[in-house]
């Protein structure tokens, strides 16, 4: 496993072992991580949040200029650009950046969570 990705899977691992939710939004661009993530936290534990937008709506909404700075060469080894990123087989859930808005993507994530056990929807 990749090294940050590494700690974080970790780190995840251990707080679901003890009951805890963990929520975890980093880039990962290998399947191979992912999958080996997902071996260490529990197939039933683990839930992949594919967050699907085309390389050119990322480089238009990019307000640091990092796409354009990767492009460049300047940025070595960027995810999409001159590194490579592939796209999960299965995830659970795939949110669409360009035809959905971001509440209409987290009600996405809140229907999968409470429909799969993993949220209880009684409030009291």
């Amino acid at each position: 496993m990749a090294g940050n990705l590494c700690r974080i899977g970790f780190v995840a691992s251990e707080i679901v072992k003890h009951g805890g939710i963990v929520i975890c939004a980093a880039i990962s661009p290998y399947r191979a991580t992912r999958d080996d993530i997902r071996n260490l936290i529990g197939e039933n534990h683990l839930v992949e949040v594919f967050v699907e937008t085309p390389i050119e709506v990322c480089e238009a909404r990019d307000p640091k200029g990092m796409y354009a700075q990767a492009r460049k060469g300047i940025i070595k080894n960027f995810t999409g650009i001159d590194a490579p990123y592939e796209r999960p087989l299965k995830p659970e859930i795939t949110l669409d950046t360009v035809q959905l808005s971001a509440e209409a993507n987290a009600l996405l994530i809140i229907d999968y969570l409470l429909e799969n056990g993993f949220v209880n929807s009684d409030v009291n």
